[in-house]
């Protein structure tokens, strides 16, 4: 049996659950063609009595036209509602994709992501959803619609003339068939439209974040040229796309310039001969009034069909991506957790490729915390990684209370793992937005009380607005950064907190409150510090030192520091001497 296609799939999908609101859209459209099949044959009396002249009924022609008035309106009422009710069906179903496709991309590893730029992602999920929006909310309006009024006035043809109805069925199916042949010609072009849209996403996207250095280093002229690139290479391929998608109604209009040449020429024909009225030939005019409208109709869904096309194909390739981190099924235990490391190898690029980690196995006991040293490139954000399961490990296992981190729902984990990097993701947004990721069930006066804890209250004090003031965007020093990442944490109540660096590029002054900071936030809690500058592990109960993706040392701090041999202590040797020489 052959698969579903990508279109019915989604509709079945997204309009599925809405059921009752496209029957109501469906009974809606049904009503409205009725009634405009009728406004011909109100026509058609109505000329044929006036034509009577000085004879004719004038209550009979007065009745008619209030009739034609109230049966027009009527139309157009009808047609409003199911135009509004489709864009609320389309609008929900819309947004529910939208909501599933970023659902899905969180779900992705961390590989799936460093192969698209933001600026992709953002086209894929907002860009190509947009292009589905008229797709959900008109398509099934106006090609439901469409369709019954074609049929209708195909049917009121063939009860005027059986001659007139069969020369219109053969007229509307050529019309069909060639349309659609030259639809499918538009997809491919659009979909590389698309393509280019993105790239040109991700193009800006990266460049604004890198903003800062493009302007230190006098490289603006070299990005916009090749902007420039990017942009002339979507224009191109936006102007090819519009180009085939144009090829429908160019085809449409012709065809349509005949067939009303031979209604004409068949009416006037039947008219002469004495087989039809003067009121019958209007309403045959009238009808193909209504072939041509439906078929227009179609024609400009059909070309929204060639976006909704190649935009279903980029999100069907999207949805097919499949995490390489499997959903497991336990829980983690309640209470302090242990870490421990079983022979850990890990690569990025499979088993097959360079090792960044190799044999790697170690202990760190409940509410203990482990200061990670180690060069650059060593393979210290490697490790810390595996254990908030950004990645897995290519050989052995990380244990968390015991269990598998493989083993363990994503949620559970993520949830009882916290991450404080470097680079604070802070947001447009309130404080208390900041640090509970806008979480309505966290008070305000939890909030408070994080912030109180990391030494922030005097800074949160002259807020006008407390912890609902907005924070804009670089308005907060490198300290006062990390010491919300704090309070983030401390709202989260993690039992297993990773501090990438976190005293990297403060001051002493602040990074003396941030110590105290950190001295409360990791009571009692298991944690790996990641440091270059050995004061920021001066309180740490274990030392991993770290060398080419190798274990070079690994115990208790106080035991590494006098063992004169140890790697701790030839870096504290060194240390001493580097301060010594800058006094």
């Amino acid at each position: 049996m052959a698969a579903p296609s990508p279109t019915l799939t989604v509709l079945r999908t997204y309009l599925g659950p809405l059921k009752g609101a496209v029957a109501t859209l469906a009974a809606l459209l049904i009503v409205g063609t009725g009634l405009n099949l009728l406004l011909p044959q109100l026509l058609s009396r109505f000329v044929d009595s006036a034509k009577l002249g000085a004879g004719a009924d004038v209550g009979l022609l007065v009745r008619l036209a209030v009739s034609y008035i109230l049966l027009a309106v009527g139309v157009q009422l009808l047609s409003a509602a199911a135009t509004y009710l489709g864009a609320q069906v389309g609008w929900q179903a819309t947004n529910r994709l939208r909501a599933d496709l970023m659902a899905h991309l969180l779900s992705l590893d961390m590989q799936e992501h460093k192969e698209r730029t933001p600026g992709e992602m953002i086209e894929r999920i907002d860009g190509d959803v947009t292009a589905l929006s008229n797709f959900f909310s008109q398509f099934a309006v106006r090609v439901f619609g469409a369709a019954l009024l074609l049929t209708g006035a195909v049917v009121m043809f063939w009860r005027t003339d059986w001659r007139v109805g069969a020369g219109v069925t053969v007229f509307v199916a050529l019309t069909l068939w060639a349309m659609n042949r030259v639809r499918k010609g538009g997809v491919e072009p659009t979909q590389h439209e698309r393509e280019a849209s993105a790239r040109l996403f991700g193009y800006v996207e990266e460049r604004l974040a890198g903003l800062d250095d493009v302007r230190s280093l006098g490289a603006g002229p070299y990005h916009l040229r090749g902007f420039l690139a990017v942009q002339r290479d979507f224009f191109h391929k936006s102007v090819l796309s519009w180009r085939r998608r144009a090829r429908v109604w160019q085809l449409s209009m012709a065809l349509f310039a005949v067939g009303y040449v031979a209604l004409l020429a068949s009416a006037v024909g039947l008219y002469a001969a004495g087989l039809i009225t003067l009121g019958t030939a209007f309403a045959l005019y009238q009808y193909m009034t209504m072939v041509e409208e439906p078929i227009d109709q179609l024609t400009n869904q059909l070309q929204d069909l060639q976006k909704a096309g190649a935009s279903l194909v980029r999100i069907g390739e999207l949805l097919s991506l499949q995490t390489a981190l499997p959903e497991g099924k336990r829980e983690l235990p309640p209470g302090p957790l242990d870490l421990r490391f079983e022979g850990v190898g890990f690569s990025y690029g499979g088993a097959e490729a360079a090792p960044v980690l190799q044999d790697i196995g170690f202990h760190v006991p409940a509410g203990q915390t482990l200061g990670l040293l180690g060069r650059t490139g060593s393979g210290k954000t490697t490790l810390t990684r595996l254990i908030s399961r950004l990645y897995d490990p290519t050989t052995g296992a990380v244990r968390l209370g015991g269990v598998d981190t493989r083993d363990v729902t994503l949620a559970s984990l993520r949830s009882r793992v916290a991450v404080v990097t470097q680079d604070v993701q802070l947001f447009q947004a309130s404080v208390r937005d900041n640090l509970s990721f806008f979480d309505d069930r966290v008070t305000d006066g939890q909030v408070e009380a994080a912030l109180a804890e990391v030494g922030l209250s005097e800074w949160l004090s002259r807020l006008p607005e407390g912890v609902r003031t907005p924070l804009p965007a670089g308005s907060l020093s490198a300290g006062q950064a990390q010491l919300l990442a704090f309070a983030r944490v401390m709202l989260q109540d993690p039992a297993v907190i990773i501090l990438d660096e976190p005293s990297s590029r403060l001051d002493p002054a602040t990074e003396a409150q941030l110590t105290a900071a950190m001295t409360r936030l990791l009571a009692g809690r298991t944690a790996i510090v990641i440091a270059h500058r050995l004061d920021t592990v001066a309180r740490a109960d274990r030392i991993l030192v770290l060398g080419a993706g190798k274990m070079l040392e690994e115990g208790a701090r106080a035991d590494l520091a006098r063992d004169p041999r140890s790697e701790y202590a030839q870096l504290l040797r060194a240390g001493r001497e580097a301060e010594a020489v800058l006094a």
